[in-house]
């Protein structure tokens, strides 16, 4: 039986229209989200009007993750 994972990705905690992508392979997923969320906190440093220190990095990174819902459809 192939399972097939489907990830939903929100801007913030309310987001009406999360990104949801469908993956056949798990890997292909990992790639995906690894992706996506160093996009986005590479895009919350480059547009900081503050210098971003190591430790809210980090902060962002895991508040990126929280954003994510992994299930298997």
């Amino acid at each position: 039986m192939e399972r097939t994972y489907q990830v939903t990705y929100a801007c913030e905690s309310l987001d009406p229209n999360p990104v949801v992508k469908t993956f056949s392979e798990w890997y292909e997923m990992q790639d995906w989200i690894t992706e996506e969320v160093e996009n986005r906190v590479k895009f919350f440093v480059d547009n900081s009007p503050y210098m971003v220190t190591e430790k809210e990095r980090t902060d962002q990174e895991q508040f990126e993750y929280s954003l994510i819902q992994i299930k298997e459809v």
